[in-house]
C-alpha cells in the first residue's frame, strides 16, 4: 500500500485533492487507520484515479464523473465517451480560433483606416464574360460566413472542370446576391472563366456574367478573410468621390498559391453617380 503522499506522487496530483475527493466519496482509500487517522491506497486504484482526472479535465463536473464511473463503464464505452468529449472540445477550440481570427480583422481594419492612398482605386468598365460556375447559401457576408462555403465550393467546381476536360481560361470570380426571401443570407456564385460552354451534360453550370458598366476597383493583398479593410477603404473612397454603390464587389484571383499569404484579388464594386 502507499501513503497518501507517495499515492499522490504516482498519480500526478495533490494531497489536497485526494483528500477533496475521499470527502465526497469520488475516490474512498483502500484504508484508513481508525487511530492516526491515515489514508493508505493500493496501486490498483491509479485506474480510477487516472479515469477521474480525464473526465474531470474533459470538462465533466465532479459529480457527473462519480456517475460515471459508477455505472463501471467498460474500456471501450469509455474510451468512446472520451474520444467523443474529445472532439466536441476540438470544435470548441475551432470556434474560439475563428471567433479570434475575426476579432483580429477587424482590429486591423480599425488600424488601417485612412491609410490606404487614393491612387490605389481606379474606375473603369469591367468587359462580360463566360463562367462554369457553382452556388451556395452563405448566412451572412461577412468572412466567417463566406469562406467556409467559397472555398469548398471551388475546390468542387475545381474537380467537377477536370472530369469533364474544361480547361480555365482565366481567373476566378466570386461574385455574391442577396438570397430570396431577405434574412441577411447571400448567394454565393463560385465561377472560373471558361472559353465557351462545354458539351453538354456537366454538373455546373455555364453562365455570360454581364460586363460592369463602371465600378471602382482596387486590389487586395493577402488571404480573403482579411480582405475587410481593403473593402472598406474602397467603401469610403466611393462615398467620398460621390459614387454611390449598385452592389455586391465581385472578387477576381489573380493569383492564388499555396500560399495565401500571396493571393492576389482584385476587388470590382459596381458605382452610380450620387
Amino acid at each position: 500500500m502507499f501513503t497518501i503522499g507517495d499515492f499522490a506522487r504516482h498519480g500526478r496530483v495533490s494531497v489536497r485533492m485526494l483528500r477533496h475527493y475521499d470527502a465526497i466519496g469520488l475516490l474512498r482509500p483502500a484504508r484508513t487507520d481508525p487511530v492516526s487517522g491515515y489514508r493508505f491506497y493500493e496501486a490498483g486504484q491509479l485506474a480510477r484515479l487516472n479515469r477521474v482526472i480525464a473526465l474531470k479535465d474533459l470538462g465533466f463536473t465532479l459529480e457527473q464523473v462519480r456517475s460515471i464511473l459508477d455505472e463501471r463503464l467498460g474500456t471501450e464505452e469509455l474510451r468512446g465517451m472520451l474520444r467523443l468529449r474529445r472532439a466536441e472540445l476540438e470544435d470548441a477550440v475551432a470556434a474560439a480560433t475563428a471567433r479570434l481570427a475575426r476579432v483580429e480583422a477587424r482590429l486591423r481594419t480599425i488600424e488601417s483606416e485612412g491609410r490606404m492612398p487614393t491612387e490605389d482605386i481606379v474606375v473603369r468598365s469591367i468587359p462580360p464574360v463566360r463562367v462554369a460556375e457553382l452556388t451556395g447559401i452563405a448566412d451572412g457576408f461577412g468572412p466567417e460566413h463566406i469562406g467556409p462555403v467559397v472555398q469548398p465550393l471551388y475546390d468542387e467546381l475545381c474537380r467537377r472542370l477536370e472530369r469533364a476536360g474544361v480547361e480555365p481560361a482565366g481567373p476566378g470570380i466570386a461574385w455574391y446576391e442577396d438570397a430570396p426571401g431577405g434574412g441577411g443570407a447571400v448567394v454565393v456564385h463560385a465561377g472560373v472563366t471558361v472559353a465557351s460552354g462545354a458539351g453538354g451534360g456537366e454538373d455546373f453550370e455555364i453562365v455570360d456574367l454581364p460586363g460592369i458598366e463602371q465600378a471602382a476597383t482596387v486590389v487586395h493583398r493577402g488571404p480573403m478573410d482579411r480582405v475587410m479593410p481593403t473593402a472598406q477603404a474602397l467603401a469610403r473612397w466611393i462615398d467620398t468621390a460621390g459614387h454611390r454603390s449598385a452592389g455586391y464587389a465581385r472578387e477576381l484571383y489573380l493569383e492564388c498559391p499555396q500560399d495565401r499569404e500571396k493571393w492576389v484579388t482584385e476587388l470590382q464594386e459596381p458605382i452610380t453617380p450620387a
